[in-house]
């Protein structure tokens, strides 16, 4: 057996476990930096070493059994991306109690039956909006004992019910001086099979499930991305995912297994200024980012005037070349090289244009890693020839988030990488992709039906996601099992496909569903990016307008009909898109058309423009 493989099998039985020893080993290097907005100018960095923040978990850990939390007994945490996030999932965590998970965009309707299902005793709140919410619900909450506060500011604490993160750490601090060994005798009673976090899904369809993911989920998932060799202790990450969501958590048990440096900062509007001074080696995104910031370049070269276009566009063919080339060769001869032609011109190219694009991402960037939903190959090669590197992995809240990932040189765009190590997978006879292995849930939350229907007796997830493994073992996902649409005609389409490939051809895309089951043809519903749009319609004698008058007016319809005429030239004739509408706005979380980790909620969207599609079809002879 290799020492990678005996590592993930003698794992300890919990991250808190893993966190006691990482603080042992390295109290004083830098575990944490976050921001601290100034009230004019850029924000003011600070940082947290291991054993500070070993301080500030102790004592919130040690708060929350002064409180009476109990081991296993839930513990709600409603907050953005912060430090104080992880701080006190840990703080959870350490305390033996089980961390539930609450988007903060979730409405007081939703929050209230995440607390009340979860059994939530204790929730910790961002800030007043996200304790109005439990307030206002409080009726229907009995299990709920006490809110605590992040940020205090406009809160009237009581001491009891509602105190702040500072209340709960000095009376954490209080305890510990009683009892010196509480937290430490809380970790040491941990078991592997006790649960650690529930996480509901946000899911695309009715009430969302609780997943139910004990601390040996987590201690495997730190060991197993800490063989990957992906990271090192050396990298510093920038952490702006949601913590709510499986990918965002995951990220924080590989970093204590690696002890490498996290920003910490969930204001998505600060990435593009947060990227030059964080100077990350990697970050984790989700396909939407990068399809933003292709865009936004596209469009900048576009604002430029039509020569600095032109180099664009050839930059960007070049990148996609050398990008397959390199690949292509590394795949076959272990070396990344292209021909010398490409190379060279791909020099060129790098001067003009790539070199900006890697020092917009910090000009540090070893690699991105790219999950929750598929990138769009076109997009990945593009990224790949600019020295971007974009890793992109699988996994689902149920498989602790990271099954899969791309294995850092010998990565190939378009598939999702190998498993992790200790993770087996196989395809079932109908192109399903089931897994296996120590990263899998225990369940769903009190629905022993829900849990027998995707997990058998022997361990196979069964995940919903069609896919395909090569002969050395990538897997490609082709879409979502559910999602396959069959036309009239008896054709089956992959809409997660076509939609993809228009990502790739349209830089004014924000977002696309392709509709088509039980009709005999496919039409789609397409989104426009605003800043991409509105600097077109400036240069169109459009400018001052709002997007959606941008949006109907003919001149716009023609643009986007260009792109989905090329679109349709590199597809089957029952894949084209026949007829198309354009919406009146983006889609949102707000609306519940997007997950939060921004997948499309095709039920919603679908209901919601009901009247659009129907149009489409108006008239002609459905089969």
């Amino acid at each position: 057996m290799s020492d990678t493989q005996t590592q993930i099998e003698n794992r300890p039985p919990s991250v808190a476990t893993l966190f006691l020893e990482r603080v042992e080993r390295t109290p004083d290097a830098e575990a944490y930096r976050y921001p601290v907005p100034a009230a004019s100018g850029p924000d003011d960095w600070k940082s947290l070493s291991w054993g500070q923040a070993a301080e500030r978990v102790y004592a919130i850990a040690a708060g929350l059994v002064d409180l009476g939390v109990q081991a296993e007994e839930r513990v709600a945490l409603a907050s953005s991306t912060r430090v104080e996030w992880i701080l006190s999932d840990l703080g959870v965590m350490c305390a033996g109690a089980a961390t539930t998970t609450v988007y903060p965009q979730t409405n007081a309707e939703e929050s209230a039956f995440i607390l009340s299902d979860s059994e939530s005793k204790v929730l910790i709140a961002e800030d007043a909006a996200q304790l109005a919410k439990a307030v206002e619900r409080r009726a229907e909450l009995p299990n709920l004992r006490h809110v605590v506060v992040i940020d205090a500011t406009d809160v009237e604490s009581d001491g009891d019910f509602v105190l702040s993160l500072a209340d709960l750490e000095k009376r954490g601090k209080a305890h510990l001086e009683e009892h010196p060994e509480a937290v430490k005798e809380r970790v040491a009673a941990i078991t592997s099979t006790q649960l650690a976090t529930l996480i509901y899904t946000s899911g695309t369809t009715g009430r969302p499930k609780g997943v139910r993911l004990p601390h040996d989920n987590w201690s495997y998932m730190a060991k197993a991305i800490a063989a990957t060799g992906l990271v090192t202790q050396d990298d510093v990450q920038y952490l702006w995912l949601p913590l709510a969501h499986v990918f965002g958590k995951v990220l924080t048990s590989g970093q204590i297994e690696v002890g490498h440096v996290t920003a910490v900062d969930g204001r998505v509007d600060k990435i593009i200024e947060n990227l030059p001074v964080v100077q990350p080696t990697y970050m984790a995104a989700v396909p939407r980012i990068f399809e933003k910031v292709y865009n936004g370049v596209a469009a900048k070269a576009r604002a430029g005037g039509g020569a600095k276009y032109k180099i664009f566009q050839w930059a960007a063919e070049v990148a996609r070349e050398y990008a397959k080339a390199t690949q292509d060769n590394f795949r076959r001869t272990g070396t990344a090289s292209a021909p010398f032609g490409l190379s060279a011109k791909h020099k060129v190219a790098d001067a003009l244009v790539y070199g900006k694009i890697r020092e917009a991402f910090g000009g540090n960037l070893r690699a991105c890693i790219s999950g929750s939903a598929a990138l769009a190959p076109e997009i990945g090669y593009f990224f790949a020839g600019a020295g971007i590197h974009i890793l992109e992995g699988y996994g689902l809240t149920e498989s602790s988030a990271a099954s899969f990932v791309n294995p850092g040189e010998a990565y190939r765009t378009g598939t999702v990488g190998k498993p992790l190590p200790g993770t087996e997978v196989r395809i079932a006879d109908d192109g399903e992709i089931l897994l296996r292995g120590p990263g899998i849930m225990e369940g769903y939350h009190g629905l022993p039906e829900k849990t027998a229907e995707v997990l058998e007796s022997d361990g196979w997830f069964h995940t919903g996601d069609i896919g395909e493994l090569s002969a050395d073992g990538y897997l490609r996902i082709t879409d979502r099992k559910k999602d396959l649409i069959k036309t009239s005609g008896g054709k089956y389409i992959a809409p997660a496909e076509v939609e993809g490939q228009f990502k790739a051809v349209c830089p004014f895309v924000s977002n696309i569903l392709v509709h088509g089951a039980d009709r005999n043809f496919c039409t789609a519903l397409i989104a426009l990016d605003e800043p991409a749009l509105l600097g077109w319609a400036a240069e169109h004698d459009l400018g001052g307008k709002s997007y959606a008058e941008v949006v109907a007016d003919p001149r716009t319809e023609k643009l986007i009909q260009g792109y989905v005429d090329c679109l349709n030239e590199g597809l089957q004739r029952w894949q084209t898109i026949k007829k198309f509408r354009l919406l009146p706005r983006d889609l949102d979380i707000e609306h519940g058309e997007l997950t939060p980790s921004l997948k499309l909620k095709r039920p919603v969207v679908e209901r919601e423009y009901k009247d659009l599609i129907e149009e489409m079809y108006a008239g002609s002879r459905e089969a």
